[in-house]
């Protein structure tokens, strides 16, 4: 019988770069109150969040990946040529066919690469570090872009304050190389399938529903022994982390976990909600950018990263900062 050969990839994967993009119109709580039900106080007691993007007709999904990702990649100091996979991130198509991998890859100037689209809704980014991270070290990819990007506001009823005062639009990418030591730990993925319709746009709905307490009880509850078990599966201590970067669904969420894993004073929260809402899968990356762009967190940083939602999936990861 003739064997199968595989090939070899490098010992580790690393990201090479971050790149992000928000939309230009900034809606205030001050101005979903003169839409629907709601202020200043009770958005911000309940889900921590002041202002959010919403992106304009032209700010279309392919446009904000596309801008992201040249960022991510001229991070990088990469070329297009050098990326051979391309895994886009998105729980917001409006169109099953066809995916916007392929077409953001092509705007970018990435000749034929692999390219697809992912759903693991809030935890798409996550997911999409994980595939890129072993496609590098099985050797099936040397460069891989992944892009998380969103435009929620397409699945929202915007009149409805459960909602629309908490989804948002966005785009962060990172791309991903080779390391001779690893830079990004273990995926510790998983979901719980018997609650999967708390988030969803049922069949024959174009908007989202969200039983917002069943996930808050969810998230706060049974999420944070994820992080621990990303943690030990990188080799890593709450006390060596710089940075904690979960998905921004919620402030309150963000510091119960932060609380319950007993982090540094010294470490990094990210709070990125606050100016941009619930970004879903593009969440984590937009929030890591503005870390860095601020000077909050800096190259060789350590983070850690939890993306949730939809699902339910839920993925967490050790990550070094480029």
């Amino acid at each position: 019988m003739t064997p199968i050969t595989l090939r070899k990839g490098a010992p580790g994967a690393q990201i090479l770069g971050l790149g992000s993009y928000r939309p230009r119109r900034r809606v205030t709580n001050d101005e979903l109150a003169t839409m629907m039900d709601t202020n200043d106080e009770w958005i911000q007691s309940r889900v921590g969040i002041a202002e959010r993007r919403w992106a304009s007709e032209d700010e279309t999904l392919v446009e904000m990946a596309v801008a992201a990702g040249g960022k991510a990649l001229a991070a990088s100091g990469l070329d297009p040529e050098d990326v051979d996979l391309v895994i886009l991130a998105s729980a917001s198509l409006t169109a099953p066919i066809p995916g916007i991998g392929p077409q953001v890859a092509h705007r970018l100037g990435i000749p034929r690469p692999g390219a697809f689209d992912l759903n693991a809704g809030c935890a798409g980014f996550c997911y999409a570090l994980g595939v890129a991270s072993d496609a590098i070290r099985s050797g099936d990819a040397r460069n891989v872009l992944v892009v998380g990007v969103e435009r929620l506001t397409d699945v929202t009823d915007l009149t409805d304050r459960t909602t629309a005062v908490i989804f948002a639009d966005g785009a962060g990418a990172a791309v991903v190389g080779a390391s001779d030591s690893p830079g990004i730990g273990p995926a510790v993925w998983g979901s719980d399938g018997d609650q999967y319709s708390a988030i969803e746009i049922a069949a024959g709905s174009s908007t989202m529903t969200m039983a917002g307490q069943a996930v808050y009880r969810w998230a706060t509850t049974k999420l944070t022994e994820t992080l621990v078990e990303a943690m030990d599966a990188a080799g890593v201590t709450a006390a060596d982390i710089d940075v904690f970067a979960p998905h921004q669904a919620n402030l309150r969420i963000v510091e119960s976990m932060a609380k319950k894993l007993g982090l540094s004073e010294d470490t990094v929260i990210a709070r990125d909600i606050v100016q941009s809402g619930n970004t879903s899968a593009a969440s984590i990356p937009l929030a890591l950018t503005a870390l860095q762009e601020s000077g909050e967190a800096g190259s060789g940083d350590l983070v850690l990263v939890l993306g949730y939602g939809a699902g339910l999936t839920f993925a967490g990861q050790v990550l070094r900062l480029p």
